[in-house]
């Protein structure tokens, strides 16, 4: 005779509960004991919570160009000035357009605030120039000035630049000077080196009687940049600002900018290549010297540019065969050329440090603006200000968690000690990550994020609801509980997966199509969702495997909340068998069917 067939014993983290649990207690401990190692033991908070520095940029209009400000251009200046804020490492920093010419950008607290807004403010046109000459930043005196007359000694980056042993009378130098000047500022046609030899300044001299009239304008032209030039005070701020103020691309202009610790000022050429014909730059260390540099990778059209400009300036003497890097009329750096570079790609190096060759990096990749813009106002949220809101909204999901604990223990009663301890174990691997996060990815807590987390306790708790509730269905059948549990989850898995997905598609669309603050919401949720699943599978339901074979659930005790009275179970299923034969027969009852 044939043994009777048994049921299927169950599997996987069914029938291993002790599998499932150690899987989600491993990660806890993993993520924990990760943000003691990286001293991330706070989630980092976004500008509405820890405050910060909000700024606030107007763009300006340009002579000749009514209608540059535009949406369009507006939206790539956003997209720019964005990238090169994250570009300094600073988490959940907002740029966004306001009105038709203004952006605003929030820097939270806790990033390097001054790095990141000199950085924002620096927003007009990026250029490279080549140099006509170069001066201490302080104006020339009256007097006999031998330091700043020959212009050969100031290049701190000229690899062979050395004590210059040419004579440097103030009158030879101010002659040469305005021979360069004139130089560049004559047709591009010409070709006149700017330090012509002896016999080219006799042909000069013999040709000059001829053209008398065209010179005139140059010259003085010339002579009016170089007074601008020696009277130029570069460690006076609010003769920095004016400096070049205005001056297009085509004409020569003047310039300060920092050489180390100390101001100097330059006569610039006009431009030879925008900064709109860089394609990429970088600072990185050099793997041959150990030095950092700056690499640059241009456009098809720059390359060209770049090659022409760099051929030309290979041939010149100290400091014309440099070529200064100029950011909102500011000159950021000013390297020197021995050869013509082709190619497309170059690379800046000498004295550079990790920070200032990654921000040279970052401006030469993030520098060119569609419109030039200026700093409206710049505002401060206080600590306080956002620490008064933190506290409102952990008091809101403080009152949400009570509401929810005092639903479940009410009708739910012991089955409530599972989802609270299920709800535990999420906000633990929520906070953690967050916390971790902050470092990883940049995320930062702001108050729509803290909302979604809110939101995300009742997603979680509806989990558990379904599947408690798919137990008492199957309670009311008339099944036992252990055969209940198993039974009742592939129902509810069906159900709370179907559902998770439905929230998670909603936070990654509004993940996308939204900006700012809101995405702060819709990650917040995504990432809650994302858990709610991990904790069903892996320890509200192998927990509930468990407390099925205690005494006091699967006795049905009244507290439990599975009881088969106050449930209102049907009788047990029986099934009979017949003991005789014919129409005498008798049915005799068997055990209660529990599977």
């Amino acid at each position: 005779m044939a043994a009777p067939k048994k049921g299927r014993r169950p599997t996987g983290a069914q029938g291993r509960p002790g599998r499932a649990l150690a899987i989600i207690l491993i990660a806890m401990v993993a993520l924990t004991a990760g943000m003691f190692l990286t001293k991330q033991t706070t989630p980092r908070l976004g500008i509405d919570l820890a405050g910060g520095t909000s700024i606030t940029l107007k763009a300006k209009s340009e002579p000749g160009k009514p209608d540059a400000i535009n949406e369009t251009n507006m939206n790539t200046a956003v997209g720019i000035i964005e990238r090169r804020v994250n570009g300094l490492g600073v988490s959940e920093a907002e740029v966004q357009t306001q009105g038709r010419d203004h952006i605003i950008v929030n820097i939270p607290k806790g990033t390097n605030e001054k790095q990141a807004r000199e950085q924002v403010g620096t927003t007009a046109q990026l250029y490279f120039r080549p140099v006509l000459a170069f001066a201490d930043g302080a104006p020339a005196a009256p007097e006999a000035t031998p330091s700043p007359s020959a212009s050969t000694s100031g290049a701190p980056k000229a690899e062979g630049s050395g004590k210059p042993s040419a004579p440097a009378s103030p009158s030879s130098s101010a002659t040469s000077q305005g021979r360069v000047l004139s130089e560049a500022l004559k047709a591009p046609a010409a070709t006149a080196s700017p330090s012509p030899s002896a016999s080219e300044s006799k042909k000069a001299d013999d040709k000059a009687p001829a053209p008398t009239p065209a010179p005139s304008g140059v010259e003085a032209a010339a002579a009016d940049l170089q007074a601008k030039f020696a009277a130029l005070d570069c460690t006076n701020e609010a003769q920095r600002a004016a400096a070049g103020k205005g001056v297009k691309p085509e004409d020569a202009t003047i310039a300060c900018g920092k050489r180390g610790d100390a101001w100097g000022k330059w006569i610039l050429g006009p431009v030879g290549v925008s900064g709109t014909d860089v394609k990429d730059a970088k600072g990185q260390i050099n793997p041959q010297t150990g030095q950092w540099i700056v690499t640059m990778q241009f456009t098809d059209k720059g390359a060209d540019k770049f090659a022409k400009i760099t051929g030309e300036l290979a041939t010149k003497q100290m400091p014309q065969n440099q070529f200064a890097i100029v950011l909102d009329g500011e000159v950021v750096s000013d390297p020197s050329v021995s050869q013509a570079l082709t190619g497309g790609n170059a690379e800046i190096s000498g004295g550079f440090t990790q920070q200032s060759a990654m921000d040279l990096g970052n401006m030469l990749s993030y520098g060119a603006l569609p419109l030039t813009f200026q700093e409206d106002s710049v505002t401060t949220v206080t600590a306080a200000l956002g620490g008064e809101q933190l506290k409102a909204g952990l008091i809101a999901g403080a009152i949400g968690l009570l509401l929810v604990v005092i639903y479940l223990l009410v009708y739910y009663r012991g089955l409530a000690f599972i989802a609270i301890v299920s709800l535990l174990v999420s906000a633990i691997l929520t906070y953690t990550i967050m916390a971790l996060l902050g470092k990883g990815i940049g995320f930062a807590l702001n108050l729509p994020a803290v909302c979604g987390a809110i939101v995300a306790i009742g997603i979680t708790a509806d989990s558990f609801i379904v599947y408690f509730e798919r137990i008492r269905d199957e309670i009311r059948e008339g099944r036992t509980l252990r055969p209940a549990v198993e039974r009742a989850w592939p129902r509810a898995r069906r159900t709370i997966l179907v559902s998770d997905f439905v929230s998670f598609l909603a936070a990654a669309v509004l993940f996308i199509v939204t900006v700012g603050k809101v995405q702060g919401f819709a990650f917040t949720l995504g990432l809650t969702t994302v858990l709610d699943v991990v904790v069903v599978f892996l320890f509200t339901k192998p927990i509930m495997t468990l407390m099925a074979r205690t005494k006091f659930f699967s006795s049905g005790h009244p507290w439990s909340g599975l009881d088969p009275k106050r449930l209102g179970a049907k009788p047990p299923l029986r099934r009979s068998r017949r003991t005789g034969s014919g129409t005498g027969s008798v049915t005799a009852p068997v055990d209660v069917k529990e599977a």
